[in-house]
């Protein structure tokens, strides 16, 4: 058996994926257009994982997101994330962005500042674009310039992005709603 595991869970958005280690989780999908497609892409994230039942501490980490995505206000930020495959600038941006409450955003530039140079806000969206843990390390409350949504590389894109900043209250930009 392998020591890396997954499962998948329906959500209010649909049914999301998780893989978890000893180290913590390795991967959280957001929902594809199936389960069968969000297994598929995050097993591409989590290569040799294998489904199996969540351990209790997994267990609530399942219970939590799926609060968020009802609309709750939890905290995910002292969920274990396994880093040991992610790269130190990149550690430093999850670490920023999972400080961003549910509700609130921030942009590439305002992590850009907070890491000491306004110049990397394009490397910051790009660091968003690979995190291996959506939700858990909220990228979608990261947005561009001006409060636009910028870009999301989940299924859905950018609709995706702004549907969950809806559930959690939060208006990018004062652009209103599309659900």
């Amino acid at each position: 058996m392998s020591e890396h595991l997954y499962t998948l869970f329906e959500t209010a958005i649909g049914p999301c994926g998780i893989a978890w280690g000893p180290r913590g989780i390795t991967g959280v999908q957001l929902p594809g257009s199936t389960a069968e497609k969000t297994r598929m892409r995050l097993l591409r994230r989590c290569p040799g994982a294998e489904e199996g039942a969540p351990p209790p501490d997994i267990a609530r980490v399942i219970e939590r997101i799926g609060a968020l995505l009802r609309g709750e206000r939890i905290d995910l930020s002292d969920v274990p994330v396994d880093l040991g495959r992610v790269p130190e600038f990149e550690q430093r941006v999850y670490a920023i962005a999972r400080a961003i409450p549910p509700g609130s955003t921030m942009t590439y530039g305002e992590i850009a500042k907070r890491l000491g140079d306004p110049l990397l806000a394009r490397d910051v969206g790009q660091a968003m674009g690979h995190n291996p843990f959506p939700i858990v390390v909220p990228c979608h409350r990261v947005l561009a310039a001006g409060g636009k949504p910028g870009g999301f590389s989940a299924p859905g894109g950018v609709d995706t992005k702004l549907r969950m900043l809806q559930i959690e209250g939060a208006a990018p930009g004062g652009q209103p709603s599309l659900f």
